[in-house]
This record gives C-alpha cells, structure tokens and sequence, in this order.
C-alpha cells in the first residue's frame, strides 16, 4: 500500500511540475511572439546634408513627449535649422481615424502612395525603402495607436536602425497633413 501512495504522491508531482513548465514556456512563447516591440526600431539616424547623428528611439520619444533634447539632437535641429516645435509636431501629427478604416486605407490604392510619402523620411539606413516592411509598421501603428505618423512609422520599424532623412521631414508632414484633411 505504501508503494502505491508513493507512486501516487510522485506522480502527482511530475505532472504538477509538467503543467507548470507548460505553463511557463507558453507564457515565454507569448512574450516573445507578441510583443509589440519585439523587432521594433531602437534606434534613429538623424540625416541632414552631411550631418549624421544616431539617437534611440527612446530619446526621440522624449524628445516628442517633454521637448527635451540630448546633445546629439539638439546639434541636428541647430544644423537642419528645424525649429524644434514644428519638428515635434512633423513627428506625432498624421491621419486619426478607426482602426478599421485605417487598415483598409492601407491596403486600398492609397496605401503604396502613403507608404511612399513616410518612405521619403523614414527607411532603413543606406537602402531603399522597403515598402513591405513600412507598411507593416504603419499596420503595427494603426493597430496600438489607431493613428498613422511618422513616429509610429519609426517606432514600429521592422528593424534594429532606422534613418530619418530631415530635409524632407517638413514636406512630408505638410502632404500627411493634407491627406489627413481628405480622409477625416
């Protein structure tokens, strides 16, 4: 009777133990899969003419939520005599609509012209744009913020670098401001 209990007792065990490793490497899988920012830019060039500086992307972040700059970003607004204001605001403005009707912007014809507008500022660093992966930022965007922008546009960004091109970052806010009058 004792060997039965004690295989009973062991047995009960394993499985508790099994389930809890289940458990665990479900909970793993789940992070790892479906975090938003798991292959998420971390970090920025900033480009203008021959100057090029690097920043996270957190430092962009609070640079577009406090107006705080770091040194780096402070000498590329001072070389692209960008004021730092209409910056911020080129940065977080965009086009504001349903989740749903933003998706379906972005897969209708007017998807490719607005991935081709963002894709003249923000692109992987020495290469041409890569269309697919733009438009699977501004999806990521769309989906967490319900908002197409530049910087959801960065922040989202299939890869480790991302490069901003800043004399076009001004025109190109100007044209998103102005498809955002169309579609709201």
């Amino acid at each position: 009777m004792q060997i039965f209990q004690f295989f009973h007792q062991f047995s009960k065990g394993l499985f508790t133990k099994l389930i809890g490793q289940t458990i665990a490497l479900g909970v793993g899988a789940s992070v790892l899969f479906f975090s938003p920012n798991a292959d998420a830019a971390e970090q920025v060039i900033l480009k203008y003419g021959n100057f090029q500086g690097a920043i996270s992307v957190s430092e962009l972040n609070q640079f577009v939520e406090t107006g705080k700059t770091t040194p780096t970003l402070r000498a590329y607004l001072q070389a692209s005599q960008q004021n730092p204001a209409l910056a911020r605001q080129a940065l977080t403005a965009g086009i504001k609509a349903d989740r749903a009707f933003l998706n379906n912007l972005l897969s209708s014809w007017a998807g490719p012209v607005l991935v081709n507008q963002i894709g003249e500022v923000v692109h992987p660093p020495e290469q041409e744009l890569n269309a697919q992966a733009l438009q699977t930022a501004l999806g990521t965007s769309i989906n967490q913020n319900g908002e197409v922008t530049l910087l959801g546009a960065i922040r989202h960004y299939p890869t480790s670098t991302v490069e901003i091109e800043g004399d076009r970052l001004i025109p190109v806010y100007e044209r998103l401001s102005s498809l955002a009058k169309i579609f709201s």
